[in-house]
């Protein structure tokens, strides 16, 4: 227990340190006795960092907006059966491929797990207290038409989807974009591109991308920013809404 008389907690907590003052209030007399004063404050402060770190992180995991807010790459089933790689998911659990704005591929079947991995991947940026954002491609597609008939819609809009440090976006390519999505889609990558990451979770391999994406020159632009710094993971042919509901029936 503190011995800070209360005109001065008053004080602390109209400056906004209330989480130090609470850590202050919080030490027990009995494992601090002795100690010197600095001790005590480094002691304090080191408690309210930790609970303003985790207070920070939380934000930062209920905005990203995940479809699987429990997600985690340390706790995946199957990974060897899968084809999946444990030292590659350790490395991107790092989140080091965000500092070299490299791009991620989850590539596979229905059900086999891409929308997890994503979600796993933006929650492990929100822990390093990066900003990452989970967004399906239909939503994006209709918040992008949404935008476009407003006044300085379309520039709000790419300025807010540009701005992530990490960007989820599930379902990719699930319906084939029309004109207006790709001229989007083109200025949006424009704009993250060598800036910031992007991950890509999607059925379909990369030889059908061209195609999906109208084969003309926005596909040409489109592809050209998305293949040459990207880490493409295949995400096998193992169903794991199957899998899952097994071991719940079980």
């Amino acid at each position: 227990m503190s011995r800070i008389d209360i005109e001065t907690k008053r004080k602390l907590r109209e400056m906004g340190v209330a989480t130090l003052l609470d850590a202050f209030d919080a030490q027990d007399d009995t494992l601090t006795l002795g100690l010197a004063f600095e001790e005590r404050v480094k002691l304090a402060v080191d408690d309210a960092h930790s609970v303003f770190t985790q207070t920070k992180v939380e934000g930062l995991i209920r905005r990203a907006n995940l479809r699987y807010p429990n997600a985690d790459l340390r706790r995946l089933d199957l990974v060897e059966e899968r084809g999946l790689d444990r030292s590659m998911l350790a490395g991107l659990g790092t989140c080091s491929f965000i500092d070299r704005q490299q791009n991620v591929v989850f590539q596979g079947f229905t059900g086999s797990g891409k929308s997890y991995l994503g979600c796993a991947l933006a929650k492990a940026a929100c822990m390093h207290r990066v900003r990452a954002h989970y967004i399906r491609m239909p939503e994006l597609e209709e918040a992008w038409q949404l935008a476009r008939d407003k006044p300085s819609g379309s520039t709000k809009f790419l300025n807010k989807y540009a701005a992530f440090s990490l960007l989820v976006i599930d379902e990719w390519l699930l319906d084939e974009p029309d004109e207006s999505t790709r001229s989007m889609l083109l200025e949006l990558l424009e704009r993250r591109y060598d800036q910031a990451s992007t991950v890509f979770c999607t059925q379909y391999a990369q030889k059908d991308w061209h195609q999906r994406l109208g084969s003309g020159v926005h596909a040409d632009a489109i592809m050209d920013r998305i293949v040459h710094n990207t880490i493409w993971v295949e995400t096998g042919g193992h169903n794991m809404r199957e899998h899952t509901a097994g071991q719940v029936n079980a």
